[in-house]
């Protein structure tokens, strides 16, 4: 389920996000994606999905902030 571009993330992602935080996004998340292919190393019994959009998010958290209704770098 790994995105190949940013045109396939989720419509949350792609109507929320910049451009930028959209390409961290998926990197995060391609990755995550193949880190948690094993359940053991997931938490709360998460789906490998589940798992990768946190991660994916908590990436984009590093440099990116939300004021107001939109996404801003930090």
């Amino acid at each position: 389920m790994p995105y190949h571009r940013n045109t396939e993330l989720p419509s949350s992602v792609r109507n929320n996000l910049p451009e930028k935080a959209q390409e961290i996004y998926r990197k995060a998340f391609n990755s995550a994606w193949d880190e948690y292919e094993d359940p053991e190393d997931r938490r709360d019994n998460a789906s490998r999905e589940e798992t990768a959009h946190k991660v994916a998010w908590a990436a984009v958290k590093k440099e990116y902030h939300k004021e107001g209704d939109r996404w801003v770098k930090s």
